[in-house]
């Protein structure tokens, strides 16, 4: 195990001249590699069909009691309408602490826990008023793979998410 010496020492040699570095886990949606803040996971689990909530939109799979905590699931793959909802042993559910909220997303898949210069994450492209990119921070090349990296604290806590109320957000 790493020691908080060892770590920062790492975050600094990854970080190189001018550049500070931040960890992100990296997951599957389809066949698209996103990437998000790290300190914002609580834990991964493997998927376990969650109690259904009447009348929640389709992309709200219901809740789960994780130790005494009752936590919305939601799957991602429904909401963005990428990849299949089909659920393999590979599919996990990503516990996110949002400040006093706790949600959980389904992936198709967790890749890796990865370092990202903030000065190489790109912001994302304009597109026409139909794309929607106010959760994107922006667009990452790691040695062959692109990642889309997202504020998953702003999409989470958005209104269209339906997870809390408008008057307490």
């Amino acid at each position: 195990m790493m020691m908080a010496q060892e770590l920062a020492t790492t975050r600094k040699d990854m970080a190189g001249e001018g550049g500070h570095a931040d960890e992100y886990l990296t997951y599957t949606l389809g066949a698209e590699e996103y990437a998000i803040d790290i300190l914002k996971v609580q834990e991964i689990r493997g998927y376990e069909a969650p109690t259904t909530i009447a009348n929640a939109p389709p992309f709200l799979k219901g809740v789960i009691n994780l130790r005494g905590t009752i936590v919305p699931i939601v799957d991602l793959r429904i909401k963005f309408g990428v990849g299949n909802a089909d659920y393999t042993p590979f599919t996990v559910v990503i516990i996110l602490n949002l400040g006093t909220r706790v949600v959980g997303m389904v992936v198709d898949s967790v890749s890796d826990v990865t370092m990202l210069r903030q000065d190489n994450i790109r912001p994302a492209p304009e597109f026409s008023a139909s794309v929607d990119t106010r959760y994107i921070k922006g667009l990452c090349t790691l040695d062959e793979r692109m990642l889309i990296v997202v504020d998953i604290e702003r999409l989470m806590l958005s209104s269209e998410m339906a997870l809390v109320d408008e008057t307490l957000a």
